[in-house]
């Protein structure tokens, strides 16, 4: 009985992560295109900060994922 309750809360903790992760991902896409709307010469830099910003968004749920499996 615990055992099935604990591996449906760690499925759930896992798709939060996915949603959370998804959410994020999209928030920083958005301020991406925003930031490059408002200054085209910062293509650059905003995008390798972007970059770095999504990797770290989906370090979180791979650690999710994998301290629930």
């Amino acid at each position: 009985m615990h055992t099935l309750l604990a591996e449906i809360t760690g499925n759930i903790h896992a798709g939060l992560a996915l949603l959370g992760a998804a959410i994020g991902i999209g928030l920083i896409g958005a301020k991406f295109v925003e930031a490059v709307g408002r200054n085209p010469g910062a293509q650059n830099k905003v995008l390798v900060w972007a970059i770095l910003c999504i990797a770290l968004v989906e370090s979180i749920f791979f650690y999710a994922l994998f301290l629930v499996k």
